[in-house]
């Protein structure tokens, strides 16, 4: 598949399903809106965690139809809020949510590196 910028990766996710054609920065903002929750100790349901948790997993479904410009552009704000979720969090492979939700393999910040690969 051909690189896409911003706009275009946000088309081709919304074609995919998603609600609408989002771009990088809304969803890094929503990202960082999370982890300032988590980090002051989220007091909502673990349902609305679980939603809320939807602007990482685009992320990460996004980079693989991002340009090289686009992932280096972003890549250190991601990495960087990856970093504090992990500090502000316990791993646990999804364990404790999996009862409260169906979901997917998860995309957990944790499991991803961005030093490692090119997918945050």
């Amino acid at each position: 598949m051909e690189p896409h910028n911003e706009q275009a990766a946000g088309e081709v996710l919304h074609q995919r399903g998603w609600r609408k054609a989002f771009t990088v920065q809304e969803m890094v903002d929503k990202w960082a809106w999370l982890v300032g929750k988590v980090e002051d100790g989220y007091s909502h349901l673990v349902d609305e965690y679980t939603n809320n948790l939807y602007s990482r997993n685009w992320l990460h479904e996004a980079w693989p139809i991002l340009t090289e410009r686009e992932i280096v552009l972003w890549t250190p704000q991601i990495k960087a809020l990856d970093d504090r979720f992990r500090a502000a969090t316990v791993f646990d492979d999804g364990i404790a949510l999996s009862q409260f939700a169906r979901q997917a393999p998860p995309t957990d910040p944790r499991q991803h590196d961005a030093r490692e690969s090119a997918e945050p």
